[in-house]
Protein backbone atom coordinates (compact mmCIF):
# COMPACT_ATOMS: atom_id res chain seq x y z
CA UNK A 1 0.00 0.00 0.00
CA UNK A 2 1.38 3.48 -1.07
CA UNK A 3 1.61 6.15 1.41
CA UNK A 4 -1.48 8.67 1.41
CA UNK A 5 -1.43 12.15 2.75
CA UNK A 6 -4.61 13.44 3.75
CA UNK A 7 -5.80 17.19 4.47
CA UNK A 8 -9.20 18.90 5.09
CA UNK A 9 -9.78 22.12 2.65
CA UNK A 10 -12.11 24.83 3.10
CA UNK A 11 -13.31 27.41 0.53
CA UNK A 12 -16.12 28.84 -0.39
CA UNK A 13 -18.83 27.87 -2.66
CA UNK A 14 -23.02 28.39 -3.12
CA UNK A 15 -22.66 31.37 -0.15
CA UNK A 16 -21.17 28.77 2.34
CA UNK A 17 -18.03 27.53 3.61
CA UNK A 18 -16.98 24.37 2.13
CA UNK A 19 -14.83 21.28 4.09
CA UNK A 20 -13.39 19.34 1.60
CA UNK A 21 -11.51 15.68 1.78
CA UNK A 22 -7.82 15.83 -0.41
CA UNK A 23 -6.32 12.70 -0.76
CA UNK A 24 -3.00 13.00 -2.53
CA UNK A 25 -0.92 9.54 -3.41
CA UNK A 26 2.85 9.50 -3.11
CA UNK A 27 5.46 11.28 -4.72
CA UNK A 28 5.78 14.54 -5.65
CA UNK A 29 5.35 14.47 -9.26
CA UNK A 30 1.79 15.78 -11.30
CA UNK A 31 -0.76 13.19 -11.33
CA UNK A 32 -4.34 12.46 -13.07
CA UNK A 33 -6.85 13.61 -10.61
CA UNK A 34 -10.43 12.52 -9.57
CA UNK A 35 -13.53 14.63 -7.93
CA UNK A 36 -15.91 12.65 -6.01
CA UNK A 37 -19.27 14.08 -5.44
CA UNK A 38 -21.39 12.81 -2.19
CA UNK A 39 -24.97 12.38 -1.98
CA UNK A 40 -27.55 14.61 -0.67
CA UNK A 41 -27.05 14.05 2.96
CA UNK A 42 -23.60 15.11 2.93
CA UNK A 43 -20.36 14.49 2.98
CA UNK A 44 -19.38 11.99 5.43
CA UNK A 45 -16.27 9.44 6.13
CA UNK A 46 -17.48 6.89 2.94
CA UNK A 47 -16.53 9.13 -0.06
CA UNK A 48 -13.46 10.63 2.35
CA UNK A 49 -12.57 6.80 2.14
CA UNK A 50 -13.29 6.94 -1.71
CA UNK A 51 -10.54 9.62 -1.96
CA UNK A 52 -8.33 7.81 0.10
CA UNK A 53 -8.55 4.61 -2.09
CA UNK A 54 -7.84 6.73 -5.38
CA UNK A 55 -4.92 8.25 -4.03
CA UNK A 56 -3.75 4.48 -3.16
CA UNK A 57 -4.15 3.93 -6.61
CA UNK A 58 -1.80 6.92 -7.83
CA UNK A 59 -4.36 9.72 -8.17
CA UNK A 60 -4.73 13.23 -6.65
CA UNK A 61 -8.37 12.97 -5.14
CA UNK A 62 -10.87 15.43 -3.49
CA UNK A 63 -14.26 14.59 -1.30
CA UNK A 64 -15.95 17.69 -2.05
CA UNK A 65 -18.42 19.25 -0.09
CA UNK A 66 -21.97 20.24 -1.45
CA UNK A 67 -23.77 22.05 2.07
CA UNK A 68 -21.02 23.43 4.39
CA UNK A 69 -20.04 20.62 6.36
CA UNK A 70 -23.68 19.49 7.52
CA UNK A 71 -25.09 16.12 7.17
CA UNK A 72 -29.12 15.50 6.92
CA UNK A 73 -29.95 12.66 9.23
CA UNK A 74 -33.60 13.51 8.54
CA UNK A 75 -34.56 12.83 5.41
CA UNK A 76 -37.32 15.47 4.57
CA UNK A 77 -34.64 18.19 5.77
CA UNK A 78 -32.15 16.75 3.10
CA UNK A 79 -34.77 16.85 0.85
CA UNK A 80 -35.59 20.46 1.67
CA UNK A 81 -32.15 21.45 0.78
CA UNK A 82 -31.65 19.66 -2.12
CA UNK A 83 -34.13 19.57 -4.22
CA UNK A 84 -34.41 23.14 -4.94
CA UNK A 85 -30.32 23.05 -5.70
CA UNK A 86 -31.02 19.94 -7.91
CA UNK A 87 -33.54 21.94 -9.51
CA UNK A 88 -30.95 24.94 -10.06
CA UNK A 89 -28.13 24.46 -12.95
CA UNK A 90 -26.39 26.98 -12.43
CA UNK A 91 -26.07 26.63 -8.57
CA UNK A 92 -24.77 22.76 -8.89
CA UNK A 93 -22.02 24.24 -11.47
CA UNK A 94 -21.20 26.81 -8.79
CA UNK A 95 -20.45 24.19 -6.27
CA UNK A 96 -18.77 21.83 -9.20
CA UNK A 97 -16.42 24.31 -10.25
CA UNK A 98 -15.33 26.12 -6.81
CA UNK A 99 -14.74 22.21 -6.08
CA UNK A 100 -12.53 21.68 -9.54
CA UNK A 101 -11.07 25.13 -8.61
CA UNK A 102 -9.37 23.73 -5.41
CA UNK A 103 -8.03 20.78 -7.20
CA UNK A 104 -6.63 22.47 -9.98
CA UNK A 105 -4.89 24.44 -7.56
CA UNK A 106 -3.52 21.70 -5.77
CA UNK A 107 0.22 20.98 -7.32
CA UNK A 108 0.27 17.61 -7.82
CA UNK A 109 -2.55 17.85 -10.06
CA UNK A 110 -2.23 17.16 -13.70
CA UNK A 111 -4.94 19.64 -14.67
CA UNK A 112 -5.11 17.93 -18.53
CA UNK A 113 -6.41 14.73 -16.75
CA UNK A 114 -9.65 15.66 -14.39
CA UNK A 115 -12.80 12.82 -14.14
CA UNK A 116 -15.64 14.13 -12.12
CA UNK A 117 -17.35 11.33 -10.31
CA UNK A 118 -20.72 11.37 -7.93
CA UNK A 119 -22.92 9.74 -5.90
CA UNK A 120 -26.73 10.99 -5.99
CA UNK A 121 -26.30 14.99 -5.74
CA UNK A 122 -22.68 14.64 -6.15
CA UNK A 123 -23.20 12.79 -9.44
CA UNK A 124 -26.00 15.02 -10.98
CA UNK A 125 -23.10 17.90 -9.94
CA UNK A 126 -20.78 15.78 -11.77
CA UNK A 127 -22.54 15.44 -14.96
CA UNK A 128 -23.57 19.35 -15.13
CA UNK A 129 -20.15 20.14 -15.17
CA UNK A 130 -19.84 18.08 -18.40
CA UNK A 131 -23.02 20.07 -19.44
CA UNK A 132 -20.95 23.26 -18.83
CA UNK A 133 -18.44 22.09 -20.85
CA UNK A 134 -15.67 21.56 -18.66
CA UNK A 135 -12.81 19.44 -20.05
CA UNK A 136 -13.01 16.05 -18.42
CA UNK A 137 -11.41 12.91 -18.73
CA UNK A 138 -14.44 11.26 -17.60
CA UNK A 139 -18.06 11.15 -16.03
CA UNK A 140 -19.65 9.19 -13.25
CA UNK A 141 -22.67 9.40 -11.70
CA UNK A 142 -24.00 6.66 -8.97
CA UNK A 143 -28.11 6.96 -8.54
CA UNK A 144 -27.75 10.88 -10.27
CA UNK A 145 -29.43 10.96 -12.99
CA UNK A 146 -30.66 14.10 -13.71
CA UNK A 147 -31.59 15.54 -17.06
CA UNK A 148 -30.36 18.89 -17.86
CA UNK A 149 -31.24 21.87 -20.02
CA UNK A 150 -32.20 21.41 -23.17
CA UNK A 151 -29.15 21.44 -25.81
CA UNK A 152 -26.59 21.69 -22.95
CA UNK A 153 -25.56 17.55 -23.40
CA UNK A 154 -23.92 18.54 -26.16
CA UNK A 155 -21.69 20.23 -24.38
CA UNK A 156 -19.91 16.55 -22.61
CA UNK A 157 -16.48 16.19 -23.95
CA UNK A 158 -16.31 13.14 -22.54
CA UNK A 159 -17.23 9.44 -21.77
CA UNK A 160 -20.17 9.12 -18.97
CA UNK A 161 -20.91 6.04 -17.19
CA UNK A 162 -23.84 5.95 -15.02
CA UNK A 163 -25.29 3.51 -12.43
CA UNK A 164 -28.29 2.61 -10.85
CA UNK A 165 -30.57 0.20 -8.92
CA UNK A 166 -33.47 -1.41 -11.24
CA UNK A 167 -35.53 -0.65 -7.86
CA UNK A 168 -34.95 3.08 -7.16
CA UNK A 169 -37.87 4.92 -6.98
CA UNK A 170 -36.46 8.00 -6.49
CA UNK A 171 -34.10 7.20 -9.73
CA UNK A 172 -37.57 5.47 -11.67
CA UNK A 173 -37.43 3.99 -14.86
CA UNK A 174 -38.86 7.30 -16.88
CA UNK A 175 -36.30 9.14 -15.07
CA UNK A 176 -33.13 6.97 -16.17
CA UNK A 177 -34.65 6.65 -19.58
CA UNK A 178 -34.93 10.71 -20.02
CA UNK A 179 -31.36 11.12 -18.95
CA UNK A 180 -30.15 8.52 -21.50
CA UNK A 181 -32.46 9.91 -24.20
CA UNK A 182 -30.76 13.15 -23.35
CA UNK A 183 -26.95 11.59 -23.72
CA UNK A 184 -27.80 9.54 -26.77
CA UNK A 185 -28.88 12.68 -28.57
CA UNK A 186 -26.54 14.94 -27.88
CA UNK A 187 -23.97 11.95 -28.93
CA UNK A 188 -22.53 11.59 -25.96
CA UNK A 189 -20.55 8.43 -25.19
CA UNK A 190 -22.43 6.90 -22.69
CA UNK A 191 -23.06 3.81 -20.80
CA UNK A 192 -25.84 2.86 -18.11
CA UNK A 193 -25.44 -0.13 -15.58
CA UNK A 194 -29.02 -1.28 -13.67
CA UNK A 195 -28.03 -3.21 -10.67
CA UNK A 196 -30.97 -5.46 -10.66
CA UNK A 197 -33.10 -5.90 -7.39
CA UNK A 198 -30.59 -2.76 -6.12
CA UNK A 199 -32.75 0.19 -4.30
CA UNK A 200 -31.59 4.15 -3.72
CA UNK A 201 -28.22 4.65 -2.10
CA UNK A 202 -27.25 0.89 -2.81
CA UNK A 203 -23.99 2.00 -2.78
CA UNK A 204 -23.42 3.70 0.79
CA UNK A 205 -23.00 1.47 4.05
CA UNK A 206 -25.12 4.20 5.88
CA UNK A 207 -27.80 3.52 4.23
CA UNK A 208 -28.40 0.16 6.02
CA UNK A 209 -28.50 1.81 9.59
CA UNK A 210 -31.14 2.14 12.11
CA UNK A 211 -31.26 5.98 10.57
CA UNK A 212 -34.44 7.68 9.29
CA UNK A 213 -34.60 6.08 5.35
CA UNK A 214 -36.90 7.32 2.79
CA UNK A 215 -38.71 4.69 1.07
CA UNK A 216 -36.98 2.40 -1.85
CA UNK A 217 -33.40 3.55 -0.35
CA UNK A 218 -31.47 0.37 1.24
CA UNK A 219 -27.71 -1.23 1.04
CA UNK A 220 -26.91 -4.00 -1.00
CA UNK A 221 -23.42 -4.93 -0.46
CA UNK A 222 -22.90 -6.97 -3.52
CA UNK A 223 -23.54 -4.10 -6.27
CA UNK A 224 -21.57 -1.55 -3.87
CA UNK A 225 -18.69 -3.69 -4.65
CA UNK A 226 -19.70 -4.13 -8.52
CA UNK A 227 -20.70 -0.61 -8.59
CA UNK A 228 -17.37 0.64 -7.38
CA UNK A 229 -15.34 -1.50 -10.04
CA UNK A 230 -16.95 -0.36 -12.65
CA UNK A 231 -15.51 3.52 -11.63
CA UNK A 232 -12.55 1.90 -11.42
CA UNK A 233 -12.87 0.70 -14.56
CA UNK A 234 -14.42 3.88 -16.02
CA UNK A 235 -11.09 5.59 -14.85
CA UNK A 236 -8.42 2.77 -16.30
CA UNK A 237 -10.29 3.17 -19.54
CA UNK A 238 -10.52 7.16 -19.67
CA UNK A 239 -7.80 8.48 -17.13
CA UNK A 240 -5.27 5.74 -16.32
CA UNK A 241 -2.30 6.30 -13.80
CA UNK A 242 0.96 5.86 -15.80
CA UNK A 243 4.24 5.91 -14.03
Amino acid sequence: MTTVTTRTVQYPADGLTMIGHLALPAGADRRPAVLIGPEGTGLNDFQRRRADALAELGYVALAFDINGGRWFADPQEMLAYINPLLADPDRMRDIGHAALDVLRAEPRTDPDRIAAIGYGTGGAIAVELGRDGVDLRAIGTVNGLITGRPGDAAHIRCPVWAGVGSEDPIMAPAQREAFTAEMQAAGVDWRLTVYGGAQHAFHHPMADLDQPLLPGVGYHHKHAERAWRDVLDLLAECLPVTE
